[in-house]
């Protein structure tokens, strides 16, 4: 008989939403309990999803009888590491929106308290559930491209979706962007493992709205020479992308390549008061009726599955750390111009953090 599951998800916003119906519609879920303190969302959520209980208090939420696991989503990133650590102390199973923390210290510290509990513990990196992602990597694997020598990617997103993000919390676009991107990298290139970065920001109409850069672009090289470059960029003029994503990959290796456009051009919405938009192209998706465009789903069903059936996570929670140690290197080679050494030194750490934290 399947295992059902008792499932919290604190922080219901965009994407905490989207994780929330995933398990109200999904039979792996018994209960499902929510905590969200826009008392309007809230609302929302409960006709949506109809909760087994709902409340603005996330800490009350970790003491109901019977929870299995907790999704969080919460905002602003400041609140991942004393949430997932509540929860992981309550002995409840983590699926945690990046970043996993900001500071590598207590990225250890929630790893070594998954651990020595047993319980699965994952970072939302949902683009290794992209259908595009998952192919490329698979190229890498069944060797029809040959040794990988470099992965490049380009992704922007539009404004207001920057500032949206830039207007809660002062991260780098290498931290609340290309975190996908050099996740996903690595994900091809392990086990392969990263030894320098560099990194430089450009800088333009987010300077004076929200303090940050509009992009930055990070290289970084692996323990075999192999590269990964990643551009990373939060200032698209609203338009055809007011709250978007729009990425161009390329794998290239010593027998093949692997070009990947997810541009999301191919369906064009024209209308007379609101002009061309390209739809669908959101990186977490999107419901479409009884349809789900996007990686965000399979990946919170992937959780549950985990949780149920007691296999592995995807995304094991020393990648997320991995990352992280690679963008606040970005963070810190930007601040420095200079080319930073991994595994980063403990006084390149502290530096690491206050360049991060100083965007």
């Amino acid at each position: 008989m399947m295992k059902q599951l008792n499932v919290a998800v604190i922080g219901t916003g965009w994407c905490g939403g989207i994780r929330a119906e995933a398990c109200a519609r999904h039979p792996l879920v018994d209960e499902l309990h929510i905590a969200e303190t826009n008392p309007a969302r809230r609302a929302e959520m409960e006709a949506l999803t109809r909760p087994a209980s709902s409340t603005d208090d996330w800490e009350s939420l970790l003491g109901v009888d019977g929870l299995d696991a907790a999704l969080i989503s919460a905002t602003p990133e400041t609140t991942h590491y004393p949430m997932a650590k509540a929860a992981l102390e309550a002995g409840l199973h983590v699926l945690l929106e990046k970043p996993i923390a900001l500071a590598l210290e207590e990225a250890d510290d929630l790893i070594e308290t998954a651990e020595s509990r047993g319980l699965k513990f994952t970072i939302g990196y949902s683009q290794r559930f992209n259908p595009k992602q998952a192919f490329a990597r698979r190229s890498v694997r069944d060797g029809s491209v040959g040794d990988l020598r470099h992965v490049l990617v380009t992704r922007h997103v539009g404004r207001r979706l920057g500032a949206k993000i830039g207007n809660r919390i002062k991260l780098s676009p290498a931290a609340m962007e290309a975190t996908h991107d050099i996740d996903f990298a690595f994900w091809c290139l392990e086990p392969r493992r990263p030894v320098r970065v560099y990194s430089q920001m450009a800088w333009g109409v987010r300077a004076d709205t929200v303090g940050l850069a509009d992009s930055q672009v990070t290289m970084v090289t692996m323990d075999d020479g192999a590269v990964v470059t990643v551009n990373a960029g939060m200032a698209l003029p609203a338009g055809g992308y007011p709250n978007a994503a729009t990425t161009w990959i390329e794998l290239v290796g010593t027998d093949g390549s692997v070009m990947i456009d997810d541009t999301h051009k191919d369906i064009v919405h024209n209308t007379s008061t609101d002009g061309v938009h390209f739809p669908l192209s959101t990186m977490p998706g999107e419901y479409v009726e009884a349809t789900y465009a996007g990686p965000m789903e399979r990946e919170t069903i992937h959780f549950l599955e985990a949780v149920a059936n007691d296999t592995e996570v995807m995304v094991k929670p020393r990648d997320a750390r991995l990352v992280m140690e690679v963008y606040m290197a970005a963070d810190l080679s930007a601040d420095v111009n200079e080319v930073i050494e991994l595994p980063l030194t403990p006084d390149h750490q502290g530096l690491a953090l206050a360049a991060s934290l100083k965007q």
